[in-house]
């Protein structure tokens, strides 16, 4: 991870008039660094020994200002934890039922189906989000193994 990224960051929080706190740039960073899409619970065990006065309330919080300050989308997939990605370029998901995780995918950006859409209903047509679902990899050898072991 290159620190001009987090960098950028820092300067575009100050621009807002974000002061920035140690606690608060760890977060940050973690964010940036993060090959995954971690809920406030992971961010938080992430960085509990480093930051132990630090609450879950405290990652919250952060997690909204990095969100307002357009640092990170929140991801809402159905289940009960928003899950945080840092990766602003456009981008899709797949998802796996079983164990939750989730990975990145790039595809052409489906402006058209706006368009069409906005075109067909009248809609003033403002984002879109794709997700797909499937089973990792992982979850499809556990799997085979446990349907092997029942035959």
């Amino acid at each position: 991870m290159e620190k001009s990224r987090i960098n950028r960051a820092v300067e575009q929080l100050k621009t807002t008039g974000v002061r920035m706190t140690p606690q608060r740039y760890a977060i940050l960073e973690y964010l940036l660094t993060s090959l995954g899409h971690p809920t406030a619970d992971d961010i938080y065990k992430a960085l509990e020994d480093k930051f132990p006065n630090m609450s879950v309330a405290t990652v919250y919080n952060n997690l909204r200002v990095f969100k307002e300050a357009g640092l990170v989308r929140e991801l809402t997939y159905g289940d009960a934890s928003s899950r945080f990605d840092a990766n602003m370029h456009e981008h899709y998901h797949i998802i796996c039922r079983e164990c939750g995780k989730i990975v990145d995918f790039e595809y052409p950006s489906l402006i058209k189906v706006e368009e069409e859409a906005a075109r067909m209903t009248g809609f003033q047509v403002e984002n879109h989000r794709m997700e797909i679902y499937g089973r990792c990899r992982s979850c499809q050898v556990n799997h085979q193994a446990v349907v092997a072991n029942t035959k």
